[in-house]
């Protein structure tokens, strides 16, 4: 970077901190000064809501991902038939395509368990189909995947600076509201000091 570069760059830090109430500025208040470190306060939070997000995100996903794992190390899939047809069945709910029947399947250890199963309209009776039991045989719902933990952690990333940067605007403008009032007061009382003066110039 050129002298002249580095320069312009410190001119315009000097610049935005003294938009910020920084420097001498015989003009600012110290309310001004504490308005001023609340709002670099929040800015800076601001800033860390982005790794933090990340961090976040990353560890939600990981423990998702060893919760796939271990579903998948738990359960299994088998082949089960069904031991009733659909042919006259009428679906529980208008618009779906799907009913419960009655299926059975055989476990690890080779013996059979009964239970219910949603299939197709339509699936005749000793129909083949393919579910998943636990470890104790007993039928059990689809594990996660890879692509549910990585959704997961992104939304969670996505959302939480959508949480936060507005409950830190909030907060900042909360934080104001004291200082407004202070800042009233004050430029109330001076003007009672000085407004006889300017009253009697103008008379």
């Amino acid at each position: 970077m050129s002298s002249t570069q580095q320069r312009r760059a410190e001119l315009f830090v000097m610049m935005q901190l003294r938009r910020l109430s920084f420097g001498h500025n015989p003009l600012r208040r110290r309310v001004d000064r504490i308005e001023a470190a609340f709002l670099l306060v929040a800015i800076a939070l601001a800033l860390l809501v982005i790794p933090a997000a990340a961090a976040l995100g990353t560890t939600l996903h990981d423990r998702a991902e060893q919760s796939v794992a271990d579903d998948h190390a738990s359960a299994q899939q088998v082949h089960a038939r069904t031991l009733e047809g659909t042919a006259n069945a009428v679906p529980s709910t208008l618009g779906l395509s799907t009913t419960s029947v009655r299926v059975s399947w055989q476990d690890r250890s080779g013996s059979w368990h009964e239970g219910k199963a949603d299939v197709l309209l339509g699936t005749p009776v000793n129909a083949d189909l393919t579910i998943w039991i636990d470890q104790t045989g007993a039928m059990t719902g689809a594990p996660g995947t890879s692509s549910d933990s990585a959704a997961l952690g992104t939304a969670i990333a996505l959302t939480f600076p959508l949480l936060a940067w507005p409950a830190l605007y909030a907060a900042w403008r909360l934080a104001r509201r004291p200082l407004d009032r202070h800042r009233a007061d004050e430029w109330a009382r001076e003007w009672r000091k000085v407004s006889p003066r300017w009253t009697g110039h103008q008379f």
